[in-house]
C-alpha cells in the first residue's frame, strides 16, 4: 500500500501529476459523452468553474504556474492501449462492448482543447469552449486538480510525522465509518468521490478501505482508472449536464418543457437496465414527475441529488404507485451531500420499500474536517458546469434553490415554464 504521507512529504508533481490519465474520471462522463458524440457532437458549449464557497480564496492559496502545469498535462494526455483495451472489451452494467467502435476511434485520438484562466477577486476564472464532447472532458480533470492544489498548498509546510499523524487520524475517521455502516445489514454503497476528492491517492485508499471493510456491501467506485486498476465495476449514469444542455438548445416554451424527456429518449435509445435511472431534479422533481412520459416508469429507478431526500424518494415511490409499478422493484440511488449519518437514516427508511443504493463522494474522500488548524482541509462547494449552448445560457434549477445557477430572468422563465413554486433553501456544503 501506497505511503501517502511520505508520497507528500516528497512531493514531485512530475512524478504525482494530480490527473495522470483520461480516465481519472467519472463513468457516467464517458457514457454522456458516448451519448453527446453521436447525438449533439456539433453543439459549441462554454463550461465554467463556480466556487460556491466564497470565503475559499482559491487564487490566493494556488499558485498559478502551479495550476496552468497541471492543466496543460492533461492537455498532453490521451488513451494508453490498456485504457482503451479496457473500455472496447471490458464489461460494464451486464453489456460488453458498451462504448462503440465510432466513438472509441474518436476517444482514442483526442486531446483536451485549450483553457482560459484568469484571476479575479481572490478567485480562478477557469473557462473552456468548443465542442460539447471535448470540452465536457475537462469537467472532472479541473474540478480534481484545484482541489488538489489546495490541499497540497495546506500541506506544504508541515513535516514528515505531522503528516504521517494526519493521514493516520484521517484513515481512522474513514474506517470508523466504515466499522459503522457494516452493522447495518443489506447497504449497497458506491464511491462518487472524484470530483472534490483530497487526492488521487487518497481517494484509491478510501476505496481499498471499503472494498475491504464493507465487502459485497461497497458496489464499485466512479472513477474509472481506480475501477480498471483495482479490477472492480465502474459505477455511474447521468447528470445534470445533459438537460441543461438540451434545454438551452431549445426553441420556445413547449420545446423547452418537453427537452428533460427527449434526452432520456436518446438515453433510452442506447442502454437499458441499471443504466436507465432517472435524475428528475434538473428543474425541479415535482414538475418533472408530473409531466412525465408514461414509459418513463418502467425504467429501472431514480437518483436524488437535491433537496430533502426522504422527500424526493416518497414523491418517486408515489409516482411509482400511480402509474401500477411495484416499488420493490426500483432502485433509489442518494448521492446529495451524504455521509455516514444520512446513510443510516434513508437506509433504515426505505429498506424494504424500494432497492436503495448511496453514491458517497465528497465526504467520503475528502473528510479531514477537524484535522489542521483552522481547519484548512475542510471540503468546500466547488462545480464545474456547461454555463452556455450555441451562445445560448444554460439553466440549473434544482430541487433546492441555493444549487440555482443561470441569468436571473432566466431562471424566472424555467420557473414559469416548469411550473417551480417555492422551493426550501439548504445550505451547501460540499
Amino acid at each position: 500500500m501506497v505511503d501517502i504521507a511520505t508520497r507528500v512529504w516528497n512531493h514531485k508533481w512530475k512524478i504525482d501529476p494530480i490527473v495522470r490519465s483520461l480516465i481519472d474520471t467519472d463513468f457516467y462522463k464517458l457514457l454522456m459523452c458516448q451519448s453527446v458524440f453521436r447525438n449533439k457532437r456539433d453543439v459549441q458549449v462554454t463550461f465554467s468553474l463556480i466556487n460556491r464557497t466564497k470565503s475559499i480564496r482559491l487564487a490566493d492559496l494556488v499558485d498559478e504556474g502551479e495550476l496552468r502545469e497541471q492543466l496543460d498535462y492533461v492537455r498532453s494526455l490521451s488513451l494508453t492501449r490498456g485504457e482503451s483495451t479496457w473500455m472496447r472489451g471490458n464489461t460494464f452494467y451486464g453489456k460488453r462492448s458498451m462504448f462503440t467502435p465510432d466513438f472509441m476511434d474518436w476517444f482514442e485520438k483526442l486531446r483536451l482543447p485549450p483553457y482560459h484562466l484568469e484571476k479575479r477577486d481572490g478567485q480562478y476564472e477557469l473557462t473552456f469552449q468548443g465542442s460539447w464532447p471535448e470540452v465536457m472532458l475537462w469537467e472532472i480533470p479541473a474540478l480534481a486538480i484545484l482541489m488538489e492544489l489546495r490541499s497540497r498548498a495546506v500541506l506544504r509546510d508541515m513535516g514528515r510525522f505531522e503528516l504521517q499523524v494526519l493521514y493516520a487520524r484521517a484513515m481512522t475517521k474513514v474506517w470508523e465509518k466504515v466499522e459503522r455502516l457494516r452493522a447495518h445489514p443489506g447497504l449497497k454503497i458506491a464511491d462518487f468521490g472524484t470530483r472534490r476528492r483530497h487526492s488521487f491517492l487518497w481517494q484509491d485508499w478510501c476505496v481499498q478501505a471499503l472494498q475491504e471493510g464493507l465487502g459485497d456491501a461497497f458496489t464499485g467506485t466512479s472513477n474509472c482508472l481506480i475501477a480498471k486498476s483495482r479490477d472492480m465495476e465502474a459505477i455511474g449514469t447521468n447528470a445534470h449536464e445533459l438537460p441543461m444542455v438540451y434545454a438551452a438548445l431549445a426553441d420556445g416554451d413547449a420545446a423547452l418543457r418537453q427537452s428533460p424527456y427527449d434526452v432520456l429518449s436518446d438515453w433510452q435509445a442506447e442502454h437499458d437496465g441499471n443504466l436507465r435511472i432517472i435524475l428528475p431534479d434538473t428543474y425541479g422533481t415535482p414538475g418533472f414527475l408530473s409531466g412525465a412520459p408514461d414509459w418513463l416508469a418502467g425504467w429501472t429507478g431514480v437518483r436524488i441529488d437535491s433537496g430533502d431526500p426522504a422527500a424526493g424518494a416518497e414523491a418517486a415511490i408515489r409516482w411509482w404507485q400511480s402509474h401500477g409499478e411495484d416499488p420493490l422493484t426500483k432502485l433509489v440511488i442518494f448521492s446529495d451531500g451524504l455521509d455516514v449519518d444520512k446513510i443510516v437514516e434513508l437506509h433504515t427508511q426505505f429498506a424494504g420499500r424500494v432497492r436503495v443504493s448511496f453514491g458517497w463522494g465528497t465526504m467520503l474522500t475528502n473528510d479531514f474536517i477537524g484535522l489542521v488548524a483552522d481547519d484548512a482541509l475542510a471540503p468546500f462547494s466547488l462545480v464545474c458546469k456547461a454555463v452556455a449552448a450555441d451562445g445560448r445560457p444554460t439553466v440549473k434549477l434544482s430541487d433546492n434553490p441555493n444549487k440555482a445557477m443561470g441569468p436571473v430572468d432566466e431562471i424566472a422563465r424555467y420557473k414559469r415554464v416548469f411550473g417551480v413554486g417555492a422551493q426550501e433553501r439548504v445550505e451547501v456544503l460540499v
